[in-house]
């Protein structure tokens, strides 16, 4: 087994750049320093080997099969994970022994329903453990011995302990408990979205009521029915062996999420009117196997969507009753809170806009990184706190409820003139006291607060200009574990706050991007660790400081292992419109600054939220090697974390409300001023490429600063924000029919007369995403100006994420023929 210190494992060089400040928040310390890094090679690898696009954009087997999904064993002394199967999307779960000196063994097939899963919920006396394997409810006792509660070919999910230790679960939306004592199995109660059965009444009118009287047998049958009905009442009224009546909320009616108290008194379920598909939204299919064009359905555009407001009930399981909570208590529940964005519009029409108090719609939190609901029970069942949101994206509530007065308590606003973040919203109790701990972005930065429902204010936990996720609490509440990026924005470590003292202890100097599990018994660490030149692999340490780190997997492949790749650096751009520089990785060729100047490119990533100029492993490694592979060939390429980007705080990211497609290429031009003057490079011969937002950023720097780039390639790109999703976009630009000047300030469609430089616009077809008609309607636009300057490739085959080597060996083929042309 080899063992690695922490400092040994990777190695961060860091040399100074220059000194500014970059905090974003006056009350928050800085702890960024400014400095320029980059990863250590740890291989020996091979100088003579040439990059090519044919391996690069290979099936990526030949890089190694990282571990995925890992966690626990039931006794800590060994993890499962994921590995996909050479040539197949098919995945295999592994077992690996905590003293084996390999990647572990397959797991037999017999035997995958008793390795656990990452979301095991354990009893309150931490004695019983529940998890779903296909479908299917399984626990483990004290002694290690399994027992499976369901086997049944319908799926059953959400398994949790009651407070008394019953098991609890559902099927659909219908509760069931199991005593593990008796083995008995109860119905608790049953979600109905249908109008509540009434009991039988005669017909009205004078036709019915005539029949009532003439015809005996009429009479007789409508009598037999009211008391079939009165009996079956009183039965269930009289014998507990029956299942409870179920709770009905109305048809036409979509059950949300609904969550049951750990005493098994009181459900809360939200619910909401059941919205039918729109028939408009369809893609068509022309590849498919019966030679027929299927027309796949499709999301709802944002120019489409409206929102329905949730119903949030707060249900008796002691008599059925219902209790609607309403949201009048929430502070700002009635502002007009877009009142300047509808005056701003109404103005460009002629027209005035007159602010008024209106009822916003208001919902349950989704946040696209939880494994949680919105809805968290106290241990104890006595509380239950609910993260709330308004569809306006302006504010996030954190309640809890008065039992009592059947009534929502505000504990915790976060209002944000631009957005609430859709990260960041991990929330959850405090196991031995009436206090909520939860993260929040409102001193500019993700950090971790507690807010005791006796008092008054959050306390703030964390400080500086670092973002805090994945907190992890322990049993006994002593400490609080998360994942932060203290030292520098790209280097995530794991650090762990001492609830007594409030110190915080930094566990990983890892360098890089390390994500941790907590074990059962919470003395160890699962991690999973990356650099840029090295992806994902396992690795153990006790949950301690200072504690040596132990490499679990080598799941990298020797081929990959000998490539010559160059370490991209971070460094810091100095911005022209920020405090904060944009922090950028650049891939220098060796003697670059020999010989005239160079050729350039910037890569825009994707997501627009989304970081990629860190120390780890990226989801963009074809990229990454593509980009070796240009730095090899002279170029230097450059890779920018443009506002908008995540990691960099609250500021950075709503940089862009509202002008989507301004401040980025603004950093884009401040990268290539930096190229010019530090890395030796030629102005007029530098290119640029990217993918969905990053091939809106293509089309918006070729459109909007033509004189930038030589050349430019769009991939699977946006080019009508009106046509994209409601959950993203509404967030940056609010919605069509309130603010059409945000959407025309930050569509390219509407700017594609300044093309002037070669554009590459390469679509897939099958894209649920970002649509093929983004592409369709902009080239019609082209040729409707006639613009020369441009090509299109379609791939009929993929969706907004390619999967076939072909489709991206032909795409980047023309990416780096593009270059080479123009460049």
């Amino acid at each position: 087994m080899k063992i690695f210190h922490q400092m040994l494992l990777t190695t961060v060089t860091a040399t100074l750049l220059f000194s500014c400040n970059i905090a974003l928040a006056k009350t928050e310390p800085q702890t960024w320093q400014n400095t320029t890094v980059a990863v250590t090679p740890v291989y020996q690898t091979d100088p003579t080997i040439n990059l090519t696009i044919e391996q690069i954009m290979a099936d990526p087997d030949w890089l190694g099969r990282t571990p995925e999904n890992p966690f626990w064993g039931a006794d800590g002394s060994h993890v499962f994970y994921q590995q996909k199967r050479p040539g197949s999307e098919v995945r295999d779960w592994f077992k690996r022994p905590l003293n084996a000196n390999d990647n572990g063994v397959a797991v037999p097939l017999s035997q995958l329903h008793q390795m656990g899963s990452a979301n095991v919920q354990f009893s309150a006396d931490r004695q019983w453990q529940t998890w779903v394997f296909e479908g299917n409810i399984f626990v483990r006792n004290a002694q290690g011995e399994i027992i499976q509660i369901t086997r049944s070919n319908i799926t059953h999910s959400d398994p949790h302990f009651l407070s008394d230790n019953r098991l609890v679960y559902r099927q659909g939306w219908t509760y069931f408990s199991t005593d593990l004592a008796t083995g008995l199995s109860s119905e608790l109660i049953s979600l109905k979205t249908e109008e509540k059965p009434k009991a039988p009444a005669a017909p009205s009118g004078y036709l019915a009521q005539e029949q009532q009287k003439l015809i005996g047998f009429v009479a007789k049958s409508q009598r037999d029915k009211r008391e079939q009905h009165q009996a079956e009442t009183a039965l269930r009224a009289a014998n507990p062996s029956l299942a409870p009546v179920a709770a009905y909320f109305g048809k036409d009616q979509q059950i949300v999420d609904a969550s049951i108290s750990p005493k098994a008194d009181y459900l809360l379920v939200a619910v909401r009117k059941a919205k039918p598909r729109n028939e408009k939204d369809i893609m068509p299919n022309y590849i498919t196997e019966t030679g027929d064009i299927a027309a796949e359905p499709v999301r709802w555009r944002v120019n489409d969507f409206k929102p329905e407001p949730q119903r949030l009930i707060l249900v008796s399981l002691t008599d059925g009753s219902q209790y609607p909570l309403s949201y009048t208590s929430l502070p700002g529940y009635n502002e007009d809170v877009l009142a300047e964005v509808k005056a701003e519009n109404a103005k460009a029409k002629g027209e005035k806009y007159k602010s008024d108090k209106i009822i916003r719609d208001i919902g349950l939190m989704t946040d696209w990184y939880w494994s949680q609901s919105a809805m968290r029970w106290h241990s104890s069942g006595e509380q239950v706190a609910i993260m709330l949101k308004a569809f306006d994206n302006k504010d996030r509530w954190i309640a809890t409820i008065d039992f009592e007065k059947k009534a929502l308590v505000p504990q915790h606003r976060l209002h944000d003139t631009a957005w609430v973040n859709y990260a960041f919203n991990d929330f959850g109790w405090f196991n031995n006291s009436n206090t909520l701990y939860f993260l929040s972005e409102e001193s500019g930065y993700s950090h971790l607060y507690s807010k005791a429902l006796s008092g008054r204010k959050a306390e703030k936990l964390t400080r500086g200009t670092f973002e805090v996720s994945d907190p992890t609490l322990t049993v006994d509440d002593n400490y609080l574990y998360f994942k932060a990026n203290v030292s520098h924005p790209g280097v995530y470590e794991v650090y762990r706050l001492n609830l007594t003292t409030k110190d915080t202890e930094q566990l990983t100097s890892l360098g890089g991007m390390t994500d941790f599990t907590l074990s059962a018994d919470e003395q160890k660490l699962l991690l999973t660790h990356s650099t840029n030149l090295m992806p994902e692999d396992l690795y153990l340490m006790a949950a301690s400081p200072n504690a040596e780190v132990v490499r679990l997997t080598d799941t990298v492949s020797a081929e990959f292992k000998q490539l010559p790749l160059v370490a991209p650096q971070i460094v810091a751009v100095p911005s022209s419109h920020t405090k904060q520089p944009v922090f950028s990785k650049v891939y220098y060729p060796a003697d670059y600054q020999q010989g005239e100047p160079r050729r350039a490119v910037i890569f825009n990533h994707g997501a627009g939220y989304l970081q990629n100029s860190d120390l780890g492993w990226s989801g963009y490694f074809r990229e990454f090697l593509f980009h070796n592979l240009l730095a090899q060939q002279g170029y230097v390429v450059m890779d920018m974390d443009y506002r908008a980007s995540k990691g960099y705080g609250r500021d950075w990211r709503t940089a862009i409300y509202r002008q989507m497609g301004t401040p980025e290429i603004e950093d884009l031009a401040d990268g290539v001023n930096w190229l010019v003057e530090n890395a030796n490079v030629d102005r007029k011969r530098i290119g640029t490429y990217g993918g969905s937002y990053g091939g809106f950023m293509t089309f918006m720097a070729l459109f909007k600063q033509p004189e930038l780039f030589q050349a430019g390639a769009a991939l699977r790109p946006v080019s009508d924000w009106a046509y994209y999703n409601h959950p993203y976009t509404s967030n940056i630009l609010n919605t069509p029919d309130i603010d059409p000047i945000a959407y025309e300030r930050s569509s390219p469609i509407y700017f594609s007369q300044g093309l002037q430089k070669p554009l590459l616009i390469n679509a897939p077809m099958v894209d649920d995403n970002v649509f093929f008609q983004d592409v369709v309607r902009l080239v019609q636009r082209l040729i409707e100006q006639e613009k020369q300057d441009f090509e299109t490739a379609i791939y009929p085959v993929e969706p907004h994420g390619f999967r076939q080597p072909s489709s991206w060996l032909d795409e980047y083929r023309r990416i780096y023929k593009l270059f080479e042309e123009n460049l």
